[in-house]
């Protein structure tokens, strides 16, 4: 492997050391500049006081710090072995049971505090969703209150922030009885959790099981678990990932009404995510590698009529994504974006990107990069994993570039952050065994050094 060819080694999928050290440099780079830069040069970036994280330092151990140790020393010493050897459903249950635990032993070094407060605080969607009685009449004056200067009063932060889906989903838990923040938190991190689920199921339907069994650990343990467990962008993660999911087996069926039920499924789930967050019609980006990877544009009709069936079906009561953008634009730049420097921006969000992904993330793209030519060219499972995790990486540099999202971006990654960890599978076995150890110290050193806010 030191003379890079990656099957020097016997191993088709890996590439050889150098791309991996440079991405992994390169993201530790980055993460150091992001925080020093603003520090060192005494540069306001607006953004709590750990710049390029929404975060406070606040160095601390709780209930949950023995058991996130102890599961990080468990997956460190057996995750991977465990996901190459189990039977493939056991695995996936294995893997949901373990990063719902995860994601609740990271959460609860603050107690059940850790579970609840982001999701209940003022700034979120429960406030509103208790208070909506009739969402009709509340998608009707949806986009009209939008902005700061809204005759009837604006929305707080992430209503007006997003498009009406996430309320409706929390309306819905409300109606439920479960609209208290430790609930609706309890719901998130349920749902956030099936996300490994749904990709690696994904990578299994296109032909890719050995690269999904490779890139397992590093999808259910990793430091976006500090976020999933506490941000709607957790579950808005899920909607995505199911989304793409469906619409694999909707590409590889055999049957006409097989393909059409499932492409059908496929387009609600990938309709509503648009419903969910303004910037997941770049999940468009990875529909379009599936079918590529597929190599199967039957399930694409069904498809894109289910997704317009649910953007109209809320158009049709009152909310227009169409009209709702321009608006939202003017009060981004209304509000505190206009003082966000771009110059610092444009590259730290990346840099917050791999403090939520984990810094692994660095040699993943890079190892997709390296190999991109032949994964594109090529058949098998590396055509599978340079297809989804280019995705990943036009989906994220799509939505930097288009500085809507200047600071807090930990959360709003994590549907893009899946995607980019599926290059892991490309790593040699060595380095994803030493790369998922990192992993777990970067989300064990974040959740216990720094409180982040969201």
């Amino acid at each position: 492997m030191a003379n890079g060819d990656p099957t020097a080694s016997g191993d088709p999928l890996a590439v050889g050391p150098r791309a991996p050290w440079i991405g992994l440099v390169s993201a530790l780079v980055l993460m150091a500049g992001a925080m020093l830069v603003p520090a060192l040069a005494d540069w306001n970036v607006h953004v709590r006081h750990f710049p390029p994280l929404h975060a406070d330092w606040d160095p601390r151990v709780g209930a949950g710090t023995a058991p996130a140790i102890l599961l990080a020393a468990l997956a460190a010493w057996q995750a991977g072995g465990l996901a190459r050897t189990l039977r493939w459903r056991t695995l996936l249950l294995a893997s949901y049971v373990s990063g719902v635990a995860w994601m609740l032993a990271l959460a609860w070094v603050d107690g059940s505090h850790g579970i609840s407060a982001i999701l209940g605080s003022d700034y979120e969607y429960l406030r509103t969703a208790r208070a909506t009685d009739d969402l009709p009449a509340t998608l009707r004056e949806y986009v009209d209150r939008i902005p700061f200067d809204a005759p009837g009063g604006n929305w707080p932060v992430h209503i007006a922030g997003h498009p009406p889906g996430a309320l409706t989903f929390f309306v819905g838990l409300v109606r439920l009885g479960l609209g208290s923040g430790f609930a609706a938190g309890m719901v998130v991190t349920l749902l956030a959790a099936s996300t490994a689920l749904a990709v690696l199921i994904t990578l299994r339907v296109l032909g890719a099981e050995e690269a999904a069994r490779r890139a397992a650990p590093f999808l259910v343990f990793g430091p976006a678990a500090i976020w999933q467990c506490v941000s709607a962008d957790g579950m808005f993660a899920a909607f995505v990932a199911w989304g793409a999911a469906a619409l694999a087996v909707a590409a590889t069926s055999a049957g006409t009404v097989r393909s059409t039920v499932w492409g059908g499924v496929a387009g609600l789930l990938l309709g509503y995510a648009v419903m969910l967050s303004y910037g997941l019609p770049l999940a468009g980006v990875l529909a379009v590698a599936v079918l590529v990877v597929a190599r199967s544009w039957r399930p694409l009709l069904p498809a894109v009529v289910a997704a317009s069936a649910v953007v109209l079906a809320y158009a049709a009561l009152g909310y227009s994504w169409w009209e709702a953008i321009p608006v939202l634009r003017e009060r981004y730049w209304d509000g505190v974006a206009h003082v966000r420097p771009g110059a610092y921006w444009t590259w730290a969000n990346l840099a917050a990107l791999c403090f939520s992904a984990g810094p692994m993330v660095g040699a993943a793209v890079a190892a997709t990069v390296s190999r991109a030519r032949d994964g594109v060219r090529s058949g098998g499972q590396l055509r599978v994993v340079t297809w989804l995790t280019g995705a990943g990486i036009v989906m994220v540099l799509a939505a930097d570039l288009s500085q809507m999202s200047r600071a807090e971006v930990e959360r709003i990654w994590l549907p893009f952050v899946p995607w980019l960890l599926v290059g892991c599978a490309l790593l040699p076995e060595r380095w994803r065994r030493h790369g998922l150890m990192l992993q777990l110290v970067a989300a064990l050193a974040v959740q216990h050094l720094l409180a982040t806010g969201w």
